[in-house]
């Protein structure tokens, strides 16, 4: 999943940002209010993690604008100020849930998980194609209930294919879920990242097929 962090509080951000990643999501960080206004213009996101105090705009007029917009992206909202006029004004604006300062990342990730959660299966912690099974809490995977070792890229690298099962993705859509601002993504990067992953699903006969000219598609796993 690609998280968009709005915090300017510098130690914060990178705190919360190596915790995401570490849960195999992709996260861009932006400082400023205008910043994360033009970020979530230009590129689409799966959830953003807005602070309420920020330069230049607030929290609130983001989410005002992104609303407007008809951006339907989860928020999660920060804030040092957690009277029950803040969070009824970030609830009443189109927040999706309000985290207090100072908070516990494991809290901060667990809020993460159930707000991403809410698109895709209706509450369940998982993913289930066929005999593969993703634990999208746990971050890991299984077939036929045995785990397949993955790194954190292939997980998300997965996880984006069992959401599109049956669709073709894009070479460009797996760039966007796979690496930020201050990654390359390279058409080269991608084929890698995929020749790995297929190479640790092929022999539970989970095939990752090449479209020509358009991108990739996962086979239905099925049993053993």
């Amino acid at each position: 999943m690609r998280i968009l962090l709005v915090e300017d509080d510098v130690m914060l951000a990178d705190a919360v940002a190596r915790a995401l990643t570490q849960s195999a999501h992709t996260v861009d960080i932006a400082r400023s209010g205008s910043d994360a206004d033009n970020a979530l213009v230009a590129t689409q996101y799966d959830l953003v993690v807005l602070d309420v105090g920020l330069p230049q705009i607030d929290g609130f007029e983001v989410l005002r604008r992104m609303r407007q917009r008809r951006c339907n992206v989860p928020v999660l909202m920060l804030t040092v100020r957690d009277s029950l006029e803040d969070r009824v004004a970030g609830l009443d604006l189109g927040a999706d849930d309000y985290l207090a300062k100072p908070f516990h990342l494991a809290e901060l990730e667990a809020r993460v998980r159930a707000l991403l959660r809410r698109p895709h299966a209706a509450g369940s912690a998982e993913l289930v194609r066929g005999a593969l099974r993703l634990d999208t809490a746990g971050r890991r995977l299984y077939f036929a209930d045995q785990p397949i070792e993955l790194t954190v890229r292939e997980i998300a690298l997965v996880e984006l294919f069992l959401m599109k099962e049956g669709r073709v993705v894009t070479k460009q859509q797996i760039a966007d879920h796979l690496y930020g601002w201050e990654d390359a993504a390279t058409n080269n990067a991608v084929e890698v990242a995929v020749y790995r992953l297929r190479r640790k699903l092929e022999p539970c006969g989970v095939e990752i097929r090449t479209v020509r000219g358009m991108g990739y598609i996962i086979e239905k796993a099925n049993g053993p």
